[in-house]
């Protein structure tokens, strides 16, 4: 049913309880799995040296490395991590279509209300934009 899958990770345990069921879906399904980070790229006023963009980098490095470590041990066939930059909902889109992506396995902070208005919701752009199924996993489905 899925041949490719892509777990978006921010690092935060909202999008570790999202990388367990990627992890089991793939596994289930035989499929590859595929990682992203996004770097957003700050606003143009304000300054945000090499060295910030470059710690943002980091970041992404090792959350990438923590979902390809988790899906090694759990003895998942192929996977891919991929630190990307821009909007990340943009970027998530743009890797579905350009890696033939058939599932995307994401977290949801649960934000609601003004919250939700004011920060926007990566996830639910995705939900509402991917052309492939995107299913969302809630932080309490990591306990």
């Amino acid at each position: 049913m899925y041949d490719s899958i892509l777990v978006p990770t921010d690092g935060s345990d909202t999008a570790q309880a999202a990388v367990e069921h990627a992890i089991d879906h793939a596994k289930q399904y035989d499929a590859a799995l595929h990682t992203l980070y996004v770097v957003e790229e700050p606003p143009t006023d304000e300054a945000a040296g090499p060295e910030v963009l470059e710690s943002l980098e980091t970041t992404g490095e090792r959350a990438i490395q923590k979902v390809i470590d988790a899906a090694e041990a759990a003895d998942v066939g192929t996977v891919e991590g991929v630190v990307g930059e821009g909007s990340p909902y943009r970027a998530v889109l743009d890797y579905v279509d350009q890696h033939d992506i058939d599932l995307v396995v994401m977290g949801t902070h649960g934000r609601t209300g003004l919250d939700r208005y004011l920060l926007g919701s990566v996830t639910e752009k995705v939900v509402r934009s991917a052309p492939v199924p995107v299913l969302t996993v809630g932080s309490a489905s990591a306990d």
